[in-house]
């Protein structure tokens, strides 16, 4: 079966019936900003966001997030709400605002130079300080208060994202005994080992065993939480049924690879005037007669886009036909500037193009385009039926989209995916060539291998995998999720 929108209402008019649903995110789906022309509506550079606003605009209910474009509070009503998309309203939008002081302590300090590096094993040191605790402890507060306002006291379904809340299942509680809460962890869940250095592993534990369900996007994930849980805390794990019971209440623990609308992606991708948009960008460009790779990705350390460039130069030692033949787009915004690290990381992915596009450019070509920019979604899509092989080589992930999108964008069933094997998408596109991002000479030969792949294998590969992403789209994760929720009830 192919879900659909209509499946997965169904699916939420079966569970949640009269009740409130629920979804709180950090990143906002919509956010408003000022420009010369006034105020516009703009979509947020967010994977997550990307996969759960098809979610809201099929099932409706509320979305709390951070309201975080300079424009926001212009826009909403009296209860800091706005109705959404502007186009043809399908869901509240109720925006939570927060200083200054509380962002840069609970989103850049403990999530982002804490939480974020102590999951992704890409050797950045976490850092834990007592004030940024402090901050995310006082924003988990104040999104548990909002969540509370907007069920009134009523059962409902709360649907919580990512590793910004931590916190928020286990508030949510008690502040609403009568709500099913549920969070999905969007990145990776670190082995115990590694989960040992947190200061305040065991109220991030209880804090998350608050939930009824608790998914992540692999199998090893949760075996790496249920490992953590039964070290560290007492509580009594059950690894046959996956369950955690603490305080007398069970949690279950689920591996719900996350996807993507891949009938939108789809239909952007055959929209009316595209082939002659893809021979404007490459003649834009300057990329004709040129074979063309592509990666996009927000500038983060965890992307490996510096082992990406590397693999690019040893590419051109020692396979000298590509030379001159051979453009790689690097597209994607900058990332978390504010934090050292990322400014660091910043400046290494710049310096490496510099170094080799001065070691091979000539008068009409270098190897290397870079572009930190934050791309609309149809633009992205014009960028992957352009590429010849899309790079996806991160170090450490939870999943990636990206791959994904790309896939479910090539309706010509041409184009390589060369994905990391440390990524969750691997698990499922087994037609991808699969690399190590850190061991630059096989990854240079498998972007040989990708560059000199005959059409008939291409295809073949294309179509195995799109069959995989349209048959596991968005709409199916949330419905595996959604449809969990009866018995997550009645588990006592």
């Amino acid at each position: 079966m192919i879900w659909k929108r209509e499946d997965l209402r169904r699916v939420v008019q079966k569970k949640v019936n009269d009740h409130k649903f629920i979804v709180v995110s950090n990143r906002e789906p919509f956010m408003h900003v000022y420009t010369p022309d006034g105020i516009r509506c703009l979509t947020p550079a967010s994977g997550m966001a990307t996969a759960l606003d098809p979610i809201m605009e099929a099932c409706g209910g509320t979305w709390i997030a951070h309201g975080s474009g300079d424009a926001d509070r212009e826009v909403v009503d009296s209860q800091d709400a706005v109705n959404v998309p502007p186009d043809g309203p399908l869901f509240k939008l109720r925006r939570v605002w927060l200083s200054k002081e509380e962002e840069n302590g609970y989103y850049y300090g403990y999530a982002n130079e804490g939480l974020w590096p102590l999951s992704h094993i890409v050797y950045v040191m976490p850092t834990f300080r007592e004030e940024d605790w402090r901050m995310y402890r006082r924003v988990n507060e104040r999104f548990a208060d909002t969540v509370a306002e907007e069920l009134g006291g009523d059962a409902g379904i709360v649907f919580i994202q990512d590793y910004h809340f931590a916190l928020l299942p286990r508030m949510v509680k008690e502040r609403c005994p009568k709500a099913t809460v549920a969070q999905f962890w969007h990145i990776p869940w670190p082995n115990r080992e590694a989960f040992r250095v947190c200061p305040h592993g065991d109220e991030i534990l209880d804090g998350m065993l608050g939930n009824d369900i608790l998914g992540f996007h692999i199998r090893y994930h949760c075996l790496n939480f249920l490992d953590t849980v039964d070290r560290a805390i007492e509580a009594r794990v059950d690894y046959e049924k996956s369950t955690v019971t603490c305080h007398g209440k069970k949690t279950l623990v689920r591996e719900f690879p996350i996807s993507i609308d891949y009938d939108r992606i789809q239909s952007i991708a055959g929209a009316d005037g595209m082939e002659i948009d893809l021979l404007a960008l490459k003649r834009d460009l300057g990329l004709q007669n040129r074979l063309i790779g592509l990666g996009i990705d927000r500038v983060d350390y965890t992307k490996g886009i510096v082992e990406r460039f590397r693999a690019i130069d040893r590419l051109l030692e020692k396979y000298p036909q590509f030379v001159g033949r051979f453009v790689f787009l690097q597209l994607g915004p900058i990332s978390r500037i504010h934090i050292s690290e990322y400014k660091a990381y910043n400046d290494r992915v710049y310096h490496a193009m510099v170094e080799i596009n001065e070691k091979w450019r000539d008068r009409s070509w270098q190897p290397i385009l870079m572009r930190k920019i934050h791309l609309v979604k149809e633009d992205v899509v014009r960028y992957f039926r352009l590429a010849d092989v899309c790079v996806v080589s991160s170090i450490h992930d939870g999943m990636n989209l990206v791959a994904k999108e790309f896939i479910a964008s090539r309706l010509d069933e041409r184009g390589v995916l060369v994905l990391s094997r440390f990524t969750g998408a691997a698990r499922e596109l087994e037609d991808a060539l699969l690399v190590n991002p850190l061991a630059i000479d096989r990854f240079a030969d498998t972007l040989m291998e990708a560059l000199e792949m005959e059409p008939a294998a291409q295809q073949q590969r294309m179509r195995r995998m799109r069959t995989v992403v349209q048959e596991h789209n968005v709409f199916r994760w949330a419905g595996k999720i959604l449809s969990s929720i009866q018995p997550a009830k009645n588990h006592e």
